[in-house]
């Protein structure tokens, strides 16, 4: 059972790399399934929605593949379910998953895997991209013998999410750039300790060459993932989204129709040189790893 699992921190594009390969036959994107429990069952916040427009609970798919988990209290499983995870598989556990599962953890990942399996067996025959992006859940799911998991790791110039954050969305409160650039360099050094640890299922993907080739990069990551179709992407940078049934994530998720895939560098030239110095001096160690540059060039 194959699954492309997403990781890196928020606002770098995953949403948009899911939403192409779910255009793939036998591909689906389910969107952040860490979030099921909480935004799909349980519909705490403004982000329950399926990709399909539909609650969760009613969309023919997920009702369908919910009720394979067999649960009488599914309110009961999902608040059980986030305390596991708060318990066993935030961002600063992903060390300890790589060494051990223990039983909470084990229980979360039952039920994903469970999940897995009832929506591959409802045409995700081929490959699930798993969107949810965090770390220690895909050490998780690094140790489990029935998912050939595939790491896509995705980074974005962390000036770039620093100026995301500074607006508030629909789905998400806004953050200072010290709180988003510290939160960028966990989730990717703990990315990188899952990659170190992949035996090679590991791909490192940047946000600004997926803006910018999106044909070229849609097509590397098929071939990590051992799909042999073509990039959606046409040469232009335009790719055609249909339906999809994403249980969470970014709201542009319930988009259709043809998008252009373009680069967004109004950071460069709108984020104010106090809040790019913060984000700069904190990723440091990484932005030459990465091939940033040191200055921000444009900023305000």
């Amino acid at each position: 059972m194959k699954v492309v699992y997403i990781t890196g921190w928020l606002r770098s594009g995953s949403t948009i790399l899911g939403n192409v390969l779910n255009e793939l036959p036998g591909v689906l994107h389910v969107g952040e399934l860490h979030y099921l429990w909480q935004n799909g069952v349980l519909r705490h916040g403004t982000n329950s929605l399926c990709g399909c427009g539909e609650q969760v609970e009613t969309c023919p798919l997920w009702s369908s593949v919910v009720a394979t988990l067999d649960a009488p209290d599914l309110s009961r499983l999902a608040t059980q379910m986030m305390r596991w995870q708060r318990g066993a598989l935030r961002t600063r556990h992903t060390r300890a998953r790589l060494a051990n599962t223990p039983e909470q953890a084990r229980a979360v990942v039952d039920r994903t895997v469970a999940l897995y399996r009832a929506l591959a067996e409802r045409g995700a025959s081929r490959a699930i991209v798993d969107s949810s992006k965090y770390p220690a859940e895909a050490a998780a799911l690094l140790n489990r013998p029935d998912v050939d998991l595939r790491l896509v790791h995705i980074v974005r110039d962390p000036r770039a999410t620093a100026y995301s954050y500074l607006r508030a969305k629909r789905y998400i409160d806004p953050m200072s750039p010290a709180a988003s650039t510290s939160n960028w360099v966990g989730f990717n050094l703990a990315s990188e300790l899952v990659g170190n640890a992949s035996n090679g299922r590991y791909l490192r993907v940047r946000h600004e060459d997926l803006t910018r080739e999106p044909r070229r990069v849609v097509a590397e990551v098929l071939r990590f993932a051992g799909l042999d179709d073509e990039s959606p992407v046409d040469d232009d940078g335009k790719v055609t989204l249909g339906v999809n049934h994403t249980v969470t994530g970014n709201p542009d998720r319930l988009g259709q129709g043809t998008v252009a895939i373009r680069p967004d560098e109004r950071w460069r030239t709108e984020l104010p040189a106090g809040h790019a110095a913060v984000s700069t001096a904190l990723a440091l160690p990484l932005l030459r790893r990465y091939r940033y540059p040191l200055r921000a060039k444009g900023a305000a």
